[in-house]
């Protein structure tokens, strides 16, 4: 059984969702998970003043904030962000930043990586933000899966890099094309970090 963390940011909860559908692939493939977000480095005034920042932080307040234990635990890591200028968010850059003592002492080497992302508008930096989290990955020796175009339903979700879904700045949740991509992307990480735990 491979052990998949799921680590994401989400703002408004766009990128949660697609979160909790990785999760569900992941799980259907017989992997323990653990969906976990990164600490909110944003200033109280600036959220608190969003009604929707606010509600999406209040209704996630259950769900644990990721740390460097559960990058060691993890078989498998998958990222989630949304984009900022084609770039991932600053709060999840964060979390990374922390995790030098594993990359010094090569405890992330060989494991599976994988990243998801969404963003506001069509076209807004979504493969370049999957690339940018995966630079991580490599500079932790990891090795990368990503969903490919391994199943019909991808040639619909248009992209080998990552889940990724356009919100239309907030007004839509992921669609049934999406959070198919984001289930086949859960599965697809589990299957091979259990092949490769296995081998």
């Amino acid at each position: 059984m491979a052990k998949v963390a799921i680590i994401y940011y989400s703002q408004t909860g766009t990128t949660h969702l697609l979160a909790k559908a990785i999760e569900e692939g992941a799980k259907a493939a017989g992997a323990e998970t653990r969906l976990l977000k990164v600490k909110e480095t944003a200033p109280d005034e600036l959220w608190g003043n969003n009604p929707v920042w606010k509600q999406h932080i209040e209704e996630t307040s259950g769900v644990s904030e990721a740390s460097n234990d559960d990058l060691e635990w993890a078989d498998a890591i998958i990222f989630g962000s949304p984009t900022r200028y084609g770039l991932p968010a600053a709060q999840i850059k964060n979390f990374i930043d922390q995790t030098g003592a594993l990359w010094a002492k090569g405890a992330l080497t060989n494991k599976i990586g994988s990243s998801f992302t969404s963003t506001a508008t069509l076209h807004g930096g979504q493969e370049a933000t999957i690339l940018a989290l995966n630079t991580a990955f490599y500079h932790w020796g990891m090795i990368i899966v990503s969903p490919g175009y391994v199943e019909p339903s991808q040639f619909q979700s248009g992209n080998p890099y990552g889940t990724s879904f356009t919100s239309q700045n907030g007004k839509l949740d992921p669609d049934e094309i999406a959070i198919t991509a984001a289930k086949l992307q859960g599965r697809r990480v589990a299957e091979i970090a259990a092949k490769f735990k296995g081998a």
